[in-house]
């Protein structure tokens, strides 16, 4: 028999999370930016056989012969999604949790998220930490990346579909990257909430002018130079790209609704988060696999086996940050920045607060074990 080491690592609520800048999105959008630098150079790996799965999903049967076991509903699911991040971050990690849209009767948030960090060599826990602050701001950061690449300069109206708290995360990052809009159209199928995120931005932002709620997606969507539609429940948005000015930033981070003919216009610029993760699914999820993963690049899957596209068609968000890839060409074209979402994100931003965290001495030192014995 032989004895190990002792293993700690640090425990932080979401109040720690909080003081040690998990809020700061102007941080976060620039952490995003280096996070896209890696990807385009490859230092990373995510799950999967291909090394870039979204994650694994667990989904509870639509009827069950036993009485406790929860059943299918909308947003329900279980989800681990694992990564490693090179650069400064060097570090595994995963983020964890569970999701029920019923949650919001019980007063509690639709998904109850934890951050995991391990050291990537040892695999020893670093940190233990509240997630749903780090993934609401790294889902939001990213429109604001695309923003600062991708958007015109000096844009000023912006459209948002939907009212919820990613909406909201999304503008923050958009606004921080565009600080020259000053109109603000909202569209949810609930107007109050329309109308509370309206009350909320003209608070926040005083250099915004107007902001309000709208009664169509396509008052929304009209003579706005940023889109971001960012929904969640049974029905998708759909955006008729006849609706779309000229020049726009479209931002995609949920699902969506499009027209074939519309999106593979050659004019259009399409750019994704990261190709890869959709050919991973491509490979974990049946065709058609729009109808399992409603994002555009889902889309994109069906139509490139459907022999509409080729892959060519679609540049890589990582590729034009490097400087390896064209991004806008013009002020006149229509940029659809399609996103889904990737475990490097998290795995980056919440080693960015573990370290903020133990600068300040934040957090809760807990020990896995002083020494523990192996045969």
């Amino acid at each position: 028999m032989s004895n190990i080491g002792g293993v700690d690592f640090l425990y932080l609520d979401e109040p720690s999370m909080i003081k040690a800048g998990v809020m700061d999105m102007h941080t976060c959008v620039d952490t995003m930016v280096e996070v896209y630098k890696l990807l385009g150079q490859g230092d990373y790996v995510m799950g999967g056989k291909n090394h870039n799965s979204h994650g694994v999903k667990m989904v509870f049967p639509k009827s069950s012969p036993f009485p406790n076991m929860p059943v299918d509903g909308p947003d329900r699911r279980f989800m681990a999604m694992i990564a490693y991040v090179g650069g400064r971050f060097n570090v595994a990690g995963e983020k964890w949790y569970g999701s029920n849209i019923e949650n919001k009767q019980k007063n509690l948030p639709r998904s109850i998220l934890m951050v995991m960090l391990n050291d990537a060599v040892t695999g020893a826990p670093i940190a233990l930490m509240s997630g749903n602050q780090i993934s609401g701001m790294r889902t939001g950061a990213i429109p604001g990346v695309g923003a600062r690449s991708l958007a015109r300069k000096g844009s000023r109206s912006c459209g948002l579909i939907g009212s919820g708290p990613i909406n909201r995360s999304c503008f923050m990052s958009l606004i921080d990257s565009l600080p020259s809009i000053e109109e603000v159209k909202i569209f949810d199928v609930v107007p109050e909430n329309a109308e509370n995120l309206a009350r909320w931005i003209m608070k926040t932002y005083p250099a915004v002018k107007k902001a309000y709620g709208v009664a169509t997606a396509e008052a929304c969507v009209r003579d706005s130079d940023v889109v971001n539609s960012a929904t969640s429940g049974k029905s998708l948005p759909y955006i008729n790209g006849e609706w779309i000015k000229k020049g726009a930033y479209v931002s995609l981070p949920a699902g969506i609704e499009m027209d074939q003919e519309f999106v593979l216009r050659p004019d259009i610029l399409r750019v994704v988060d990261n190709w890869p993760m959709y050919e991973a699914w491509s490979e974990e999820l049946s065709y058609p696999w729009h109808d399992s993963i409603e994002l555009i690049g889902s889309y994109y899957l069906d139509w490139i086996k459907e022999g509409s596209m080729t892959a060519d068609q679609i540049v890589n968000m990582g590729k034009i940050i490097n400087g390896d890839a064209k991004g806008r060409e013009d002020d006149d074209q229509i940029v659809l920045f399609g996103q889904g979402g990737l475990p490097v994100y998290d795995v980056a931003w919440g080693k960015q607060i573990y370290d903020n965290a133990v600068k300040m001495g934040l957090g809760v030192k807990l020990n896995l074990w002083e020494e523990a014995a192996m045969h």
